[in-house]
């Protein structure tokens, strides 16, 4: 791969690497330190050495490398908030007893059914300076009015550590917010919450309140909710308010991705105000004049848009393009988007872990890199023809790209991405220009009525197109399992096939069979660990009991009859089936007997009734069984007793006084999420 022999590349390689590595084996402070100290000098040395001495050239390279790695690695030291001792993690008393916390207000999130969300910066902690990011969760009827950004809050609560899944194999919601630097939340009512009059006024604030603005004059105009949350999406990137029937047909129909303000959102951001600039002369002064509109717009929009991961890619990368045009160089495309991931890196090493940046850059890469060769493959005569075969070639190395890495993620293939994109990009361009001009005439709130209603119409037709797409759910291939050794091993595969294709030849022939014999290797070795594991689950479900039984890739279902008839639907089953890349051989109605690999299991159900002589090895309790634990736990004698979620919580605390005075260790599933039995 020739974009391989930039140095650039080289760099920015050694650079993330350096991120992952202090990322997942976290290195203290002062060996980091030392480290960098180190790496400085021997590239120093190396550099005046290799100007006398070009022998020593390749050590200087080396030398470059692994300072690139030392940077990568302190980069993201020191922009972990963990790190830092001011960080409320290391304040162990406010996870124990309230505290009076002082916070900032960021960002609206997504509300959840109980409660309105906020990201809020935390500035002290009684009258302590503390520093950090938390989630703060206010019921929803306990305002009346919402906060906005940049409000300074009073709150006396105690703060609530992430907590990972309650059930094997789910989306790792804690691991989630810990990539974003958010290691808890606060749950709060509005007895708890003062109100400073005091708001800070910064970039987040300012942005929402253009947003706001923006918004509310749409709703004056009678901007039809549905239509509104779309366009909100599709402009400024917001997509709290969109409803999960609308995101769903999205991803059925494989167009999410424009609901993410990206690439090719800027792109038409660029075109349109290039467009707009072209009666400005190409003079020298011209020229500096249209860069800097150019510049100042794509800026703007990122802070409308929240300077999301991708918006702030986009944003920088397009930004490097206009410069390259602007000193009349031709800009060398790989070039612009590796300098756009160091810098981007460089002010946030953490958005090396968001999924959507991933995805945008891996699609970019392949749209850069595999499109051409696409193209190559049919020359059309007529534009009309070559227009559509553009957008299909664009479509289909973009889906390449990030097929794999979809998968892992969402487990998930929509069959018909590329009729939607061939359908939807070119009303997505009329959507954008006209977007773009209806939320720059609201923000002055100078909207014609018939611009606001062109625009509320192009969406409702775009949802259309999309629900119609997306009705044809047998071209969805679901529940795709993939581990991260496949992942691993099919991009490796998928690299040295586009190689070979570039330029056929026996030795890059070779290398595509010596990857195919490491994808067979990854296959096997995880069907071996897969069929030499035996375990057995009990699972954190509210109201209804589910057991699991797995042997190999072989999985038996233990429920009650409501559940049974629809197990194969069931969300704790399916995530646990694909996580484990398993099926669903049998289903059983729960019983009160259970053998596992030697060990009785007893499962008292709602009838409180249970035989006197059994003494099993565990005791799973569900529906909330009347007994007297003391005289129950003494007459079966457990080595261990478990409580699922089907149980009142009040109920739970008596059995789990019981296991502590007869020294019987206690597991609630709902304290401590599912029990797995080896």
């Amino acid at each position: 791969m020739k974009v391989l022999h930039f140095p650039l590349a080289r760099i920015t390689i050694g650079f993330i690497l350096g991120i992952l590595f202090a990322f997942y084996l976290q290195p203290s402070i002062s060996a980091v330190f030392i480290a960098l100290i180190s790496s400085l000098s021997i590239f120093i040395l190396f550099y005046f050495l290799s100007k006398s001495r070009s022998k020593l050239s390749l050590y200087f390279g080396v030398g470059t490398y692994f300072l690139s790695f030392i940077i990568g690695v302190s980069t993201q030291i020191t922009h972990t908030d963990y790190f830092q001792k001011s960080n409320y993690i290391y304040n162990t008393s406010i996870f124990e007893q309230p505290h009076f916390i002082s916070l900032t207000i960021r960002e609206k999130m997504k509300s959840s059914p109980f409660s309105d969300r906020y990201l809020a910066i935390v500035n002290h902690i009684d009258q302590k300076e503390q520093t950090g990011r938390i989630i703060l969760n206010i019921q929803n009827d306990s305002l009346h009015h919402a906060l906005q950004v940049g409000n300074s809050l009073l709150i006396k609560g105690t703060l609530t550590k992430n907590k990972p899944p309650n059930n094997p194999n789910q989306f790792d919601y804690s691991k989630y917010l810990e990539n974003k630097q958010i290691y808890a939340q606060l749950y709060a009512d509005v007895d708890e919450i003062k109100i400073g009059s005091k708001i800070e006024k910064d970039i987040w604030y300012y942005s929402s309140k253009l947003r706001t603005r923006i918004i509310r004059n749409l709703k004056k105009k009678n901007f039809n909710k549905t239509e509104l949350n779309v366009a909100i999406a599709l402009i400024m990137g917001q997509q709290q308010d969109i409803s999960p029937d609308i995101i769903r047909d999205y991803q059925y129909s494989g167009a999410v991705h424009i609901l993410s303000v990206s690439g090719l959102h800027i792109g038409f951001i660029l075109l349109f105000v290039t467009f707009i600039l072209k009666p400005i002369p190409n003079t020298k002064r011209g020229s500096f004049i249209k860069l800097i509109t150019i510049l100042i717009s794509l800026s703007m929009f990122g802070i409308i848009a929240g300077l999301a991961p991708s918006v702030v890619r986009s944003v920088t990368m397009f930004s490097f393009v206009a410069i390259g045009n602007h000193l009349r160089r031709s800009v060398n495309i790989y070039h612009t988007l590796l300098v756009s991931v160091l810098l981007i890196l460089l002010f946030e090493p953490s958005f090396l872990f968001d999924v959507g940046f991933q995805l945008s850059y891996i699609a970019l890469f392949f749209i850069i890199w595999l499109q051409p060769l696409l193209s190559s493959i049919w020359k059309p005569k007529y534009k009309v023809s070559k227009y559509i075969w553009d957008i299909l070639t664009v479509s289909f190395a973009a889906q390449i790209g990030t097929l794999p890495l979809s998968i892992y993620y969402f487990h998930q293939f929509p069959g018909l991405f590329f009729i939607t994109n061939l359908i939807i990009i070119p009303l997505l361009s009329i959507i954008m220009i006209l977007g773009v001009l209806v939320m720059l005439l609201a923000a002055f709130n100078m909207i014609p009525i018939f611009l606001s209603q062109l625009l509320e119409w192009s969406i409702y037709y775009l949802n259309k197109i999309i629900n119609a797409i997306a009705s044809l759910e047998k071209f969805i291939i679901q529940d795709i399992p993939l581990h991260f050794y496949l992942l691993i091993s099919s991009y490796f595969l998928l690299f040295t096939i586009i190689i070979w294709f570039k330029k056929p030849g026996f030795n890059r022939l070779s290398v595509i069979l010596i990857s195919i014999i490491i994808l067979q290797l990854s296959y096997f070795r995880i069907q071996w660990k897969i069929q030499t594991e035996q375990e057995l689950v009990v699972f954190n479900s509210t109201k209804n009991t589910l057991i699991a039984e797995r042997k190999g890739e072989n999985i038996l279902i233990y429920a009650n009859d409501s559940i049974l008839k629809t197990v194969q639907k069931n969300s704790l089953v399916k995530s646990y089936r694909i996580g484990n890349l398993s099926t669903l051989e049998q289903k059983k109605r729960l019983q009160n007997f259970i053998f596992f690999n030697g060990k009785k299991i007893f499962v008292l159900d709602s009838s409180g009734i249970y035989p006197k002589n059994i003494h099993p090895d565990i005791i799973v309790l569900t529906q909330s069984a009347k007994i007297n634990a003391d005289r129950f736990f003494q007459i079966m004698k457990p080595k261990l007793v478990i409580a699922d979620a089907s149980n009142f919580k009040n109920i739970q605390k008596l059995w789990k006084a019981s296991c502590k005075k007869q020294k019987i260790p206690f597991h609630a599933t709902g304290e401590k999420g599912f029990y797995k039995l080896n």
